[in-house]
């Protein structure tokens, strides 16, 4: 296919997966934007400039000749507020006048299901109330908003809100379940375990970007929910990981309101690595529907929580040694377990 393909973010964990899906599905002209040096062995397939989507003049020229945009770039909650505005709402402001004034075909916005805050209700609708927790969740309705300026502009500019998605790369939060698993401990739950969290397998969010890239611009213009459809409870499904670790470790659950009292605690005393939608939503349902994106776009997950957990998993024991020390405030490398660390003893 003889398009070209700017991603960005694509050094990150979306990034290389959705570089990965283009590259099998025919698009050779793809180039990529990220602070960070893409390092990966399709180095040599890509364009792969290193820069930031602050920056105005790199964004214009990296648009130039471009015919689809996926945006995957985003500074995650471990950023400094400032960063998490300038990048995603700023950011993405650049990125699509840029793209609007470069006759870009379409541009495909990752947003998060982060809009959604903390819901009263499940599962949720793409037309439900946004209510951002934290800086992030704020800045991603934010970005939603200026996705929607430049589409009633007359932008084709599908916007997708996916589920929390896992894959081969993805590191950051999961890296410190993973690694209680590697080294034979069980896992603390916030509350019983029995609520339903959906998650997403990323080859199928990557699959679903190439549905709003490919089928019609009148169908995909849109904003659509993207999930796993076969999910259990949260105890359930993060059981597999343990079982397949053969250690015989269970996850063990906790009083959800003690434990998130003491998380809160040690959030603001810089100690610990989860921040506040995680540990405020771990005990709550949170799944949305996806009937809107298999109506209108055909989307066809393949993968179950289950599924996804699991490889994932499997591609962390792999690769453990390449990331020994390393930490970082996003997907690509493990997350700081904090004070967190010294609980594997009771485990």
């Amino acid at each position: 296919m003889n398009k070209r393909v700017l991603v960005t973010g694509g050094s990150g964990f979306l990034g290389i997966n959705m570089v990965r899906h283009l590259l099998k599905n025919g698009i050779a002209d793809i180039r990529i934007l990220d602070l960070v040096e893409f390092d990966y062995p399709e180095r040599d397939r890509i364009d792969a400039v290193q820069g930031d989507i602050r920056d105005v003049a790199m964004v214009k020229k990296c648009m130039e000749g471009v015919d689809w945009v996926i945006h995957t770039a985003a500074a995650l909650p471990l950023y400094s507020e400032e960063d998490i505005m300038t990048t995603d709402v700023e950011g993405t402001r650049n990125l699509l006048a840029a793209a609007r004034d470069a006759n870009v075909d379409r541009f495909v916005m990752i947003s998060s299901t982060a809009v959604y805050g903390i819901p009263d209700h499940h599962p949720l609708f793409e037309d439900d109330p946004m209510i951002g927790v934290g800086p992030y969740g704020d800045a991603k309705i934010m970005a939603e908003e200026v996705c929607m300026e430049f589409r009633r502009g007359g932008m084709c500019v599908p916007v997708i809100r996916p589920k929390s998605f896992i894959g081969p790369e993805r590191l950051g939060v999961f890296a410190l379940f993973y690694d209680w698993a590697y080294t034979g401990h069980g896992f603390p739950m916030i509350g019983s375990g029995k609520n339903r969290y959906q998650l997403l397998s990323v080859a199928d969010l990557c699959e679903a970007v190439w549905l709003t890239l490919t089928l019609d611009k009148a169908v995909v213009n849109d904003t659509f929910n993207v999930g796993a459809r076969d999910f259990t409870t949260m105890r359930e499904d993060y059981q597999a990981v343990l079982d397949d670790a053969g250690y015989g470790k269970k996850i063990s659950g906790f009083p959800a309101k003690p434990m998130i009292w003491v998380l809160r605690l040690l959030e603001m005393l810089n100690l610990s690595p989860l921040y506040k939608w995680v540990y405020e939503t771990a005990c709550e349902d949170s799944f949305v529907s996806i009937e809107k994106a298999e109506k209108v776009l055909g989307y066809n997950p393949q993968f179950s929580n289950k599924d996804a957990l699991v490889s994932n998993y499997r591609w962390y024991v792999e690769n453990v040694s390449k990331f020994e020390g390393a930490s970082g405030v996003s997907h690509r490398v493990p997350w700081k377990q904090g004070i967190l660390r010294f609980a594997k003893v009771f485990f």
